[in-house]
């Protein structure tokens, strides 16, 4: 006597298979399309108020608006390096040592903003006239730029 039986089943081509098969096309799909979507909603900027950016954002001048918002520690460097062009790098150094009195999260900062004013102070005032200005500043990290400018 012969048994009879489901070829269909045994070649594993029911209904559980085609659901596996679908889910295995479009779960990777979903999966990358809800994370870059989690992406363009992340707040990269720091800014609490501008908390969705689309990719598509931009600024009437056509730069991008994430580009508008820099880190603290570059706007303050870009400030300190126009004082020392405008003023001398004494006054630059002593608002440095301010703004990180002001916001100790600067300090991890301090030594390349302050390294940064030592090798623009020797391009602006030459290695001897430079080093004059230099202080404690950041462990006297002014010098060591005016030092590796000079050198």
């Amino acid at each position: 006597m012969k048994h009879s039986t489901n070829q269909q089943t045994r070649r594993g081509r029911g209904p559980a298979r085609r659901i596996g098969r679908t889910l295995a096309l479009v779960l990777p799909v979903v999966l990358v399309l809800s994370g870059t979507l989690a992406v363009t909603r992340v707040n990269w900027t720091g800014n609490p108020s501008n908390s969705v950016l689309a990719a598509s954002d931009t600024i009437e001048d056509g730069k991008s608006a994430v580009a508008v918002h820099r880190a603290p520690q570059d706007v303050l460097r870009d400030q300190l390096l126009a004082e020392l062009q405008e003023k001398n790098p004494g006054v630059a150094l002593t608002h440095l040592q301010q703004a990180v009195n002001e916001r100790p999260s600067l300090a991890k900062h301090c030594v390349a903003i302050a390294r940064a004013l030592g090798r623009a102070a020797v391009r602006v005032y030459g290695p001897t006239r430079a080093q004059s200005y230099a202080r404690p500043v950041c462990d006297t990290s002014f010098a060591s730029g005016v030092a590796a400018s000079h050198v």
